[in-house]
C-alpha cells in the first residue's frame, strides 16, 4: 500500500477543522471519511500482485548506439489496472523513458517499449519494475516491485572500422589480389615475369632467364597462416584517460582493427587480456568467428586498479604459444612499470616470438611543451618535455631489443598498428 500526496492534503485539511469545530464529532467525522475514503480507494485500485512481466528485444549494442527492449505486462487479474510505471536501469544504461502510464484491461497484456544508450561498455542488467495502481479517489494506491530479468550487453564502439577498407585495399596488393601488386617483397614465391624497370636486380631467376631470351624474375607474396597474439594490458596504467576515453578503450579499438585486418589476410588471431591472472582469452576462433568473439569478449573489461604481472604474463604466453608468432602487447610506454617488469624479461620473449608494442600517447602533452604564455605554461612545457624525452629513451632501449613499438594518439593509434602490421608483411618479417 502507498499513500499519496492528495491523501497528504486531506490529513492536513482534517486537522485544521477542528480548530474551527472543536466538538468531538468533527474530529471523528473528518478523519473517519478520510478512513473509508482510503479503504474504498485500496478496493477499487488495479491488483498489482496479479501482474506478470516478461522480457523481449535486443541483448547487444555497440556503444553509442540505441536497443530497444520490450516490458510485456500481463494482467492476470479481474479486474482492469491503470497504473504508472517505473522500469529501473543502471544510470549508465541510458534507459528512457522514465515512467509510463499502462491500462491493461482484465486477462490481456500490454508492451512497454524502453531505449536504451549505453554511456559505458559492458553488461546492464534490469534492476526492477516498480507498478502503482492509485483509486478511483487518488487517496492511497497498491504498489509493487518485482524483478524482470534483462541484460544488454554495450560492446566495444570499434571507431576504427572506417579504416578497414583502405587497409583491406594495401593488403589486396601485398598478397597479389589487385593490379598493383607489389613485387619483389615477401617470403612465398609467387610466379615468373619478365623484368621491367625499377625491378630488383636480387629477384632475378638466372635459371629461368638462360632458359629464355628475356630476363625474367620472381615475384613474392607475403607468408599466410601465420599466428598473430594480441595481449591487452587490464592493470592500472590502462586506467588512464586520454581526453575522455580509457587508454584501455583505444587499446581494444585497435586490437579490433588489427584482428579483422589479420584475420582477412589469412593470419590466425588469438587475444589474452591480462593483469594478475588471465580476464578473457579467445583462441582459435575461425574467421567469420573471430570479431564477434572478440567484442563480446571485450565487452566486460574493465582496468584493475593494480600493476600488471609481467612475468606471469610472458610465462603464460610462453606456454600457450609454442611456435614463432607476432605477440603485440597493446600497453602504456610507462618508465616505471616497464623497466621493472616486461624489459628484463624481453630477450627470453623476442628470442621466441616477433614483439610488438602498441601504446597510446597524450595529444595535451604535446600541446603543453609548445606553452610559453606565462611563468605557469613555462613550467609544465618543461614537465611536458621532459615527459617525452623520457618516452623517447625507453622508446629506442625497446627497439635495442629488437621491439616494434608504435606510439600514436588516440585517434590514430588502431591504423598506426594496422600499418606496421602491413609493413611486417611487405617485408617478409611475418
Amino acid at each position: 500500500m502507498a499513500l499519496t500526496g492528495r491523501l497528504g492534503l486531506l490529513a492536513l485539511l482534517g486537522a485544521i477543522v477542528p480548530l474551527f469545530a472543536p466538538e468531538w464529532w468533527a474530529l471523528f467525522a473528518v478523519w473517519g471519511a478520510l478512513l473509508l475514503g482510503v479503504l474504498a480507494d485500496l478496493a477499487l485500485a488495479g491488483n498489482v500482485r496479479a501482474l506478470r512481466f516478461h522480457r523481449a528485444g535486443d541483448k547487444n549494442v555497440r556503444l553509442g548506439e540505441s536497443a530497444q527492449v520490450s516490458l510485456i505486462v500481463e494482467n492476470l487479474g479481474r479486474r482492469r489496472l491503470k497504473a504508472r510505471l517505473r522500469d529501473v536501469w543502471p544510470p549508465s544504461a541510458g534507459a528512457t523513458p522514465r515512467m509510463v502510464r499502462v491500462d491493461v484491461p482484465a486477462g490481456e497484456r500490454r508492451r512497454v517499449e524502453m531505449t536504451l544508450t549505453p554511456t559505458r561498455r559492458g553488461d546492464r542488467k534490469a534492476v526492477t519494475v516498480v507498478v502503482r495502481s492509485v483509486g478511483p479517489l487518488g487517496l492511497a494506491a497498491r504498489q509493487l516491485s518485482r524483478a524482470a530479468p534483462w541484460t544488454v550487453r554495450a560492446l566495444p564502439a570499434f571507431p576504427s572500422r572506417r579504416h578497414l577498407p583502405a587497409k583491406l585495399a594495401r593488403l589486396r596488393e601485398l598478397t597479389g589480389a589487385h593490379v598493383t601488386l607489389i613485387r619483389g617483397r615477401g617470403t612465398e614465391f609467387d610466379s615468373l615475369r619478365e623484368y621491367v624497370d625499377g625491378d630488383d636486380v636480387r629477384s632475378i631467376d638466372w635459371r629461368a632467364t638462360a632458359r629464355r631470351n628475356d630476363i625474367v624474375v620472381r615475384t613474392w607474396r607475403p607468408e599466410r597462416d601465420r599466428r598473430i597474439y594480441l595481449v591487452l594490458d587490464t592493470g592500472r596504467t590502462s586506467a588512464g584517460r586520454v581526453g575522455d576515453i580509457p587508454r584501455l578503450d583505444c587499446s581494444m579499438d585497435a586490437a579490433l582493427l588489427l584482428g579483422a585486418l589479420a584475420s582477412r589476410a589469412g593470419d590466425r588471431v588469438d587475444l589474452l587480456a591480462y593483469d594478475r591472472r588471465v580476464r578473457t582469452r579467445v583462441e582459435g576462433a575461425s574467421r567469420t568467428d573471430l570479431l564477434p568473439a572478440m567484442v563480446h569478449a571485450m565487452a566486460p573489461l574493465e582496468p584493475e586498479l593494480i600493476e600488471c604481472d609481467a612475468a606471469g604474463m610472458v610465462s603464460t604466453l610462453m606456454a600457450r604459444v609454442r611456435q614463432r608468432c607476432l605477440v603485440v602487447l597493446l600497453t602504456e610506454l610507462n618508465a616505471a612499470a616497464l623497466e621493472e617488469g616486461l624489459l628484463p624479461l624481453l630477450p627470453q620473449l623476442t628470442a621466441r616470438h616477433l614483439v610488438m608494442i602498441a601504446a597510446v600517447s597524450d595529444p595535451r602533452v604535446g600541446e603543453m611543451a609548445a606553452g610559453r604564455g606565462d611563468l605557469a605554461s613555462v613550467y609544465d612545457a618543461a614537465a611536458a618535455e621532459r615527459a617525452r624525452a623520457e618516452r623517447r629513451h625507453l622508446t629506442a632501449e625497446l627497439r635495442g631489443h629488437g621491439v616494434e613499438v608504435v606510439d600514436a594518439p588516440p585517434d590514430e593509434i588502431a591504423p598506426a598498428l594496422a600499418d606496421a602490421y602491413l609493413a611486417l608483411k611487405a617485408a617478409g618479417r611475418l
